[in-house]
């Protein structure tokens, strides 16, 4: 069995140009023990029975209380994952993302029962996106814009979640380039939230199995919206080290690049040490995307290629010792093969 442990990190800025901040998170290392604490510093612990949780919400309205929709969303999700409901809650993949998508749902509900008890609060709304690290996978859950992304060393910079977004939806109509996505005009229309009083909310979900080293990231769009991916992996890259430091400088990154919306980051970092003749099985886990059919193909060419390289190696160091050790045989076999690949004569 791995051991794995895990590194929380999280903050938030209102940016240089808005007053008020209508982004909110919520983060619990250990859910077992309902830790929501946020550390301050780098300190690692082991990955507890239930998991942990990160969460971030990005709230919508403006005047009309777009900071109370992305509370709200926060609140109901601290409600739901008590210990008490989480045992019947991660019996298998299936009930764990229905938990986590039911949770959305009753925060979808809960903004709008206050939409009609304030009318001050009505047409709010909010963003929400979830990272549940659990065992050796990562469930995660979306609805609107805010983003999950995952960085290993390895790998490179991942984006999890797929935007519920008008130009996320050129983009899959082919009629914008993701290169374009980035400063479109309507970046910033969502076709999915909280809060909707026309359409209740649909999240969306996706699993990722977890490697040693892999960092993950829950942002607002006024990181992602500002920055583009490769900033984002060069920030990570240079302080993937310290979560901590590395949550300060992407907010940084998001206020030198104009800081014209609130900016929130979660980061969770895991590491796996795992026992003894688990090797194999990572090696399982590295390629458990890739398709069937080609799975078996790729592991026969590694083993094809190590045989030839092995030999090469051999018939070098051979050839070497009979160089060195028996000049008169080094001079016999070269003879011998340069006959065989020279044309014979007429």
């Amino acid at each position: 069995m791995s051991d794995i442990k895990i590194k929380l990190a999280a903050g938030t800025n209102v940016g240089l140009v808005r007053t008020n901040n209508e982004d909110n998170f919520v983060a619990s290392r250990d859910l077992t023990a309902s830790d929501w604490t946020i550390p301050q510093v780098d300190e690692q612990i082991d990955l507890g029975e239930y998991g942990a949780l990160l969460v971030v919400a990005d709230g919508m309205g403006g005047a009309n209380a777009g900071e109370v929709a992305s509370a709200i969303a926060i609140e109901t999700i601290q409600t739901k994952f008590v210990p008490e409901n989480l045992e019947d809650a991660v019996q298998s993949d299936e009930t764990i993302l229905q938990f986590m998508v039911d949770a959305v749902k009753s925060a979808d509900i809960n903004i709008l029962n206050r939409s009609k008890e304030d009318e001050t609060t009505m047409g709010m709304g909010t963003t929400i996106v979830m990272a549940w690290i659990l065992g050796n996978k990562a469930y995660i859950c979306w609805c609107g814009d805010s983003r999950c992304y995952v960085f290993n060393e390895n790998l490179g910079l991942t984006r999890l979640s797929k935007d519920h977004s008008y130009v996320q939806e050129l983009v899959d109509r082919g009629e914008l380039s993701p290169e374009n996505a980035h400063n479109h005009p309507y970046s910033n229309v969502i076709t999915r939230c909280l809060g909707d009083l026309q359409n209740r909310a649909v999240p969306d979900t996706h699993i990722h199995y977890l490697k040693d080293g892999d960092i993950f990231m829950l942002c607002s769009d006024g990181l992602c919206g500002l920055c583009v991916d490769e900033e984002i992996i060069n920030v990570i890259h240079d302080h993937k080290d310290n979560i901590n430091e590395c949550k300060n400088e992407l907010i940084s990154a998001a206020l030198n690049a104009g800081g014209h919306d609130n900016v929130t980051v979660v980061m969770g970092a895991v590491q796996i040490e795992a026992s003894e003749g688990e090797e194999e099985s990572v090696e399982e886990e590295l390629v458990s995307e890739l398709d069937e059919t080609i799975r078996p193909k790729i592991r026969h060419s590694h083993k094809v290629r190590n045989t030839l390289l092995l030999l090469v190696l051999l018939l070098v160091i051979v050839g070497v010792c009979i160089y060195f050790f028996n000049p008169p045989l080094y001079e016999q076999i070269s003879k011998f093969i340069n006959g065989l690949f020279s044309p014979e004569k007429s």
